[in-house]
């Protein structure tokens, strides 16, 4: 677990809020279908240590620890400050924006996909950089991630039922692709026909189906974890490629102007499962707005990129992990 020990001696309580505006920026992206909060950590400078830090929960070390009832030592050892700021992070937006980003998905569709589109299609340039070497291996990493993204994102939802064995199943499943970038755990629960039952169970605060549901994410993400910490640490490059590659293909998800062509009925109210992406029709006021919103989106990317890499050449201010790609690999 020495991937995380110097961040955890040299962290600050400021760079903990910093973690914790990642995490909400995280949480974010997850309430909204098509947007992973994976590329959201990615973009954010903490995928890879966030990766990590939930390996460590379940690495061998921390069951010995605990199976002993060395719970100083694990509590000492274990990541928990990181992922306590992220996961705060995240639970806030979710709790605090899932009726606002609700309604703008509903009232405002546009404007909320060009920034996101914006974002991530920044995002794919910035995380290229994370490819040490370019070869074949990685461009073909990068067209089969590309290919499953568009595929995953272009099918239709399904009828599911509502049992607590499939709230779990599909809390698992949404956190897998919610950890992946490009792929939304929330479009997940979209295509598993989950997302407005839990949507709706975050507004009226329904705890029980929000503990079933946590509880298979829990599952899911510890479990994931440590399939992609294995691929980083031993196809560091072409692991890279690949989610950029699932960012590549959700641009089709993301795209603001659709044109609905299907649609299923659930208490009175036609909800559209089947869309097409369609250019703008023609220039107007919302047209502008929306190429602005969606560069706003690409410049935030590229700013926070840039002050990384600022970052990144400062190796020895507190907080910041600098080496953490390096770190990684030697873990």
């Amino acid at each position: 677990m020495n991937t995380t020990d110097t961040h955890r001696q040299t962290r600050t309580w400021k760079n903990y809020f910093g973690l914790t505006a990642r995490g909400f920026a995280m949480g974010s992206a997850d309430v909204v279908p098509g947007v992973s909060g994976g590329t959201m950590a990615f973009i954010l400078g903490i995928y890879e240590e966030l990766i990590t830090s939930i390996r460590d929960i379940a690495s061998p070390q921390t069951v010995r620890l605990l199976a002993g009832f060395k719970l100083k030592q694990a509590y000492d050892e274990l990541p928990w400050r990181f992922l306590l700021a992220v996961g705060l992070g995240i639970v806030l937006a979710i709790l605090s924006l899932a009726q606002f980003l609700e309604y703008m998905l509903q009232n405002q569709p546009v404007m909320i996909w060009s920034f996101f589109f914006g974002l991530v299609l920044a995002s794919i340039f910035t995380v290229s950089k994370r490819v040490k070497q370019w070869q074949i291996s990685r461009l073909v990493g990068l067209v089969i991630g590309a290919v499953v993204a568009y595929i995953i994102v272009g099918m239709v939802p399904l009828e599911t039922p509502n049992d607590p064995w499939f709230l779990f199943f599909s809390g698992a499943l949404a956190i897998c692709a919610m950890i992946l970038p490009g792929i939304s755990g929330a479009f997940i629960l979209v295509l598993l026909g989950k997302y407005e039952f839990v949507l709706s169970a975050v507004n009226n605060r329904d705890m029980i189906t929000l503990a079933i549901v946590a509880a298979g994410a829990a599952v899911g993400l510890v479990t994931f974890a440590q399939i992609l910490g294995w691929f980083f640490k031993r196809y560091h490059d072409i692991t890279v490629a690949v989610l950029m590659g699932l960012m590549l293909g959700s641009l089709r998800k993301i795209w603001p102007w659709k044109e609905t062509v299907a649609y299923i009925e659930r208490h009175g109210v036609q909800i559209p499962i089947k869309q097409v992406n369609v250019l703008p029709p023609g220039w107007s006021s919302e047209v502008a707005l929306a190429i602005v919103l969606a560069i706003i989106g690409f410049g935030v990317v590229i700013v926070l990129d840039y002050v990384a890499s600022r970052k990144q050449d400062e190796p020895e201010e507190p907080g910041v992990p600098a080496a953490a790609e390096k770190e990684f690999a030697d873990s």
